[in-house]
């Protein structure tokens, strides 16, 4: 019996941390699929949205060839520009779903 007071103290408390922030942000729910989200990813102009995927599509060549010094004559620019696939990450990071991870450890704990 104490132990199943203990974890309904703890699901209560996760409860009220969960209710009190702005978690579970950066997924926005399909409203019309069930468990599909899309992630929002800010852009500054088409051609801005053309060069990421660009990059993405490069270094993806690139990486599953690795015998390829460059890409093949399809393309007239063969370098991958690594800063727009990090920025793409950090927009995909959960910041705030982070913030809640670290409460709930400190729960757990």
């Amino acid at each position: 019996m104490k132990i199943e007071m203990q974890n309904k103290e703890r699901a209560e408390e996760l409860l009220e941390l969960i209710s009190k922030g702005s978690y579970f942000s950066k997924l926005k729910p399909e409203p019309k699929e069930t468990n599909s989200f899309s992630i929002p990813l800010k852009v500054s102009s088409y051609n801005e949205l053309n060069l990421m995927v660009s990059d993405l599509l490069k270094a993806s060549i690139i990486l599953l060839n690795p015998d390829a010094n460059g890409l093949s004559s399809f393309t007239k620019d063969n370098n991958v520009n690594v800063m727009t696939l990090l920025e793409i990450a950090l927009q995909l990071l959960p910041e705030d779903e982070m913030e809640l991870l670290d409460e709930v450890c400190k729960i757990q704990l």
